[in-house]
This record gives C-alpha cells, sequence and structure tokens, in this order.
C-alpha cells in the first residue's frame, strides 16, 4: 500500500499561475474594464453605422 501512496499524482495547485500573473511584463498595461468598454463601444458604433447608413 505504501508503494501506491508514492506513486499518487500531486494535487495541482494554482501556485503556477499565481507565479506567472505575478511575473512583470514590458508594454502597455491597460485594465481588463477598459478592453471590454472600448469592445463594447466599438459594437455599437459598427450597429449604428449599419442602422444610419445602409448598405444597397
Amino acid at each position: 500500500m505504501s508503494s501506491k501512496k508514492k506513486n499518487a499524482p500531486l494535487p495541482a495547485s494554482s501556485a503556477g499561475l499565481l507565479r506567472f500573473f505575478e511575473d512583470e511584463t514590458r508594454g502597455v498595461k491597460i485594465r481588463p474594464e477598459i478592453v471590454m468598454g472600448i469592445t463594447g463601444a466599438m459594437i455599437g458604433a459598427s450597429i449604428m453605422i449599419r442602422i444610419l447608413f445602409p448598405v444597397g
């Protein structure tokens, strides 16, 4: 029975993910809320352009 416990896989932990997100990277840092807001605004503008200026 002891050989089974020694070969059992270790439980997955989030320590690797935490370490990944703590790393500092270069580049522009934008909050996710701002990205979602810009995306929503672009979708809204696209819909409004299609309504105001229909094609064919």
